[in-house]
């Protein structure tokens, strides 16, 4: 069994490191800029701004020989669009496993959570990581039943989320930590109303634990 590190780089933006590898998830708008520094691998969620920047991206494939980004459809044609490497740049298919930057990662869901009823939900898809740590970008995709998972990162505020679906949702999936994302446009009291809940039993028997940018996380993959 080997240990990976789970690393918080703000919103949404989780890297992943192991025997010298980079895996990073949703590099955006609200995440360290330093993210992309030194990367393998990228998995971007779906398009929006807060989760994926276009230019810094491209110029990451650009800057990097060996960087391998997986995305759905509509994104790998967004990248293309700008100048990047299609070569390096991989569809990630619901229901498909792949190998990145020596990460096993199984891509889920398929579908953006509601906005609102009058805006169609863009594809977005939930990346399970060394079958350890689910990644749902902007969903409340759940991990597959077979699967023993240690640590979800679960959205806590957005558009398109309540609290009382962020709570039922960590509740379902019951992991054993619950580690909160998706949380730029909260301020500090907002985070601190939102921990108090998660962790005050809301959320059921699983560990709560905020993570601060940079801080990292140790975690067994199966």
């Amino acid at each position: 069994m080997s240990t990976i590190t789970v690393t918080s780089r703000g919103h949404s933006c989780i890297t992943f490191q192991r025997d010298g590898a980079t895996l990073v998830i949703d590099p955006g708008a609200f995440s360290d800029p330093a993210a992309l520094d030194g990367a393998d691998a990228v998995l971007i969620t779906h398009e929006h701004w807060d989760h994926l920047q276009v230019e810094p991206l491209v110029a990451a494939l650009g800057a990097g020989a060996e960087l391998q980004v997986w995305a759905p459809q509509d994104v790998v044609t967004k990248l293309g669009e700008a100048g990047a490497d299609t070569g390096r740049v991989h569809a990630a298919t619901p229901g498909e496993s792949f190998e990145a930057a020596g990460f096993h990662v199984q891509a889920l869901g398929g579908r953006h959570a509601t906005i609102h009823p009058d805006m169609t939900p863009l594809p977005n898809v939930a990346y399970l990581v060394e079958g350890a740590v689910l990644h749902p970008g902007d969903s409340l995709t759940p991990p597959p039943d077979d699967v023993a998972l240690r640590v979800l990162l679960a959205p806590v505020s957005a558009p398109w989320l309540k609290l009382s679906e962020a709570i039922d949702y960590v509740r379902a999936v019951a992991a054993p930590l619950t580690v909160p994302i998706h949380d730029a446009i909260l301020s500090d009291v907002g985070k601190d109303v939102v921990d108090g809940m998660m962790g005050g039993g809301f959320a059921g028997a699983t560990e709560y634990r905020r993570l601060a940018p940079g801080e990292p996380l140790e975690v067994a993959a199966t």
